[in-house]
């Protein structure tokens, strides 16, 4: 009688995979299926792989700055508005929700939406469009990219290996978010998901924050047609005769949700039992339904012109975008000015994107402070460049 390798025993199923299969649509993205990663990792015991990417992702240095990096509005305004931190958890939020609802990938599209935003240099768009001028003869600076720079390469654990590790879904869905993606035009539907909640997230939470900074009067986005809609489908639940500015927040939030689902339900209804694979390679997409894209389109012109393009911001941007250019050239002049480890970045990078690096992941206050130190205390001494 011959005794068998104790290796030779069937592996135990994690309990992450029994609880996909009885929980998720056919056309989600099950773990099992997951390509896996760069560098080989056993399965976790009680954590799926896009779990793992979550907790990784979520304990990242560059995940935690997001709380000192503004959206839209500066600091010098006042501490109620967003932050690139909060943007993301109510990006999260939504998402979860409308995968929840469509039987979707909550654990993929949780990593996905905690990631979008790492990428965020100080500053908000003014830090990324002053970057991009500053790295134009460098293959340019894109928040996108930088993101996936960050968690492949900067970013480090207690592994040897480099970066975050994180799977090839994941990568994937931001990778679809830069202007270069190999991963093919149609992305998954938990990418897709996230892709909806953020625009959900940052139509409602700019008009929040511009009424309750006094940039915009509730009179004004009255006249609006989106918002009329919004307010009238949800004005039964509503008790005040005058919408107050939360109540407007949430109907502008609910709505969006709710054309979002009454357009994907429907069409996902019809691809069961169809996988993950199929829906990409057939180039399935959930989007809003027309009519409201167009008045969302209104809606985000009206923004523009009266919120991001308001006297108050234009000053403020213009002065974060100088700080940055003259920081930039500085270090660049400089480089033994910049911490050892970007340095020795710079070695194998080279000078220019070695400093993009070190600016992008400041915070706000860093980057202040940083400029304070290096430029004008510079200046006080006689230096020029």
């Amino acid at each position: 009688m011959s005794i068998q390798p104790i290796n030779n025993k069937p592996k135990p199923v994690p309990a992450w995979y029994d609880r996909e299969s009885l929980l998720l649509a056919s056309f989600a993205t099950h773990s099992r299926d997951s390509a896996g990663r760069r560098f080989e990792e056993a399965d976790h015991a009680y954590r799926g792989p896009y779990q793992r990417d979550r907790d990784r992702i979520l304990h990242s240095a560059a995940f935690r700055r997001l709380s000192g990096k503004m959206q839209v509005f500066t600091g010098d305004m006042g501490d109620y508005h967003r932050t690139r931190l909060t943007h993301t958890q109510e990006v999260a939020s939504i998402a979860r929700t409308i995968g929840r609802h469509l039987r979707l990938n909550e654990d993929l599209i949780e990593a996905l939406a905690l990631l979008h935003d790492v990428g965020h240099p100080p500053y908000g768009h003014c830090g990324e469009d002053a970057l991009n001028r500053c790295m134009e003869n460098h293959g340019g600076f894109s928040h996108n990219r930088f993101a996936l720079q960050l968690i492949e390469q900067i970013e480090t654990r207690y592994t040897q290996t480099p970066g975050l590790n994180l799977t090839y879904e994941v990568l994937a869905g931001q990778q679809h978010r830069t202007d270069k993606g190999p991963y093919g035009p149609v992305p998954s539907l938990e990418v897709q998901i996230v892709d909806a909640a953020d625009s959900i997230a940052y139509d409602a939470h700019d008009v929040d924050d511009a009424l309750k900074l006094g940039l915009l009067q509730l009179d004004q986005l009255l006249s609006i047609a989106f918002i009329q809609r919004a307010v009238a489908e949800q004005d039964k639940r509503r008790e005040q005769t005058v919408p107050t500015r939360q109540f407007l927040v949430h109907a502008m939030i609910e709505t969006q949700v709710d054309y979002f689902l009454r357009t994907a339900q429907p069409l996902l209804e019809s691809c069961n039992g169809q996988t993950a694979d199929r829906l990409k390679s057939d180039g399935i997409r959930l989007m809003m339904p027309t009519h409201i894209e167009q008045e969302r389109g209104e809606l985000e012109a009206f923004l523009f012109a009266n919120v991001y393009r308001h006297p108050r911001l234009v000053i403020v941007r213009e002065q974060a975008a100088m700080r940055l250019q003259q920081l930039f050239r500085l270090l660049v002049a400089y480089p033994e000015r910049l911490p050892d480890r970007f340095l020795e970045l710079s070695q194998r990078l080279g000078v220019e994107q070695s400093v993009a690096v070190y600016l992008g992941g400041m915070t706000d206050r860093f980057c202040d402070e940083t400029y304070l130190q290096l430029v004008e205390m510079g200046r006080n001494k006689g230096e020029t460049w």
